[in-house]
């Protein structure tokens, strides 16, 4: 159970700044947004929808479907955001946050099922 709750915790934090930055359209987010051929509004809604999945990963400590489901949905936003990376022409180092939240994502989908 302790590492079902550090792999959330960590999730949980990790997603949400990720998540607010692009609701909330800061510049960086918006600078990414751009350089991976997205427009702000689009970012917003991959923000509200990592946002929404942290709350998924919670509900996953009572209800493993909901748990699954989530990291399911992380791990598809993630091969997206990897796709989206390399199609923007970025070289595999700019991987390695994508590549380390799937892992961890990955490790969260163990423990909960």
């Amino acid at each position: 159970m302790i590492a079902l709750f550090v792999l959330t915790s960590i999730l949980a934090v990790w997603f949400v700044l990720l998540g607010a930055g692009k609701v909330l359209g800061l510049p960086a987010m918006a600078e990414r947004a751009a350089h991976v051929g997205f427009t702000v509004g689009g970012y917003r809604i991959i923000g509200l929808l990592e946002l929404a999945g942290v709350l998924g990963l919670f509900v996953g400590w009572t209800v493993v479907s909901v748990g699954v489901a989530t990291a399911a949905g992380f791990l598809l936003l993630l091969t997206g955001a990897a796709l989206a990376h390399l199609r923007a022409g970025d070289r595999p180092p700019a991987l390695v946050p994508v590549i380390v939240s799937a892992a961890l994502v990955a490790g969260y989908l163990t423990v909960v099922l």
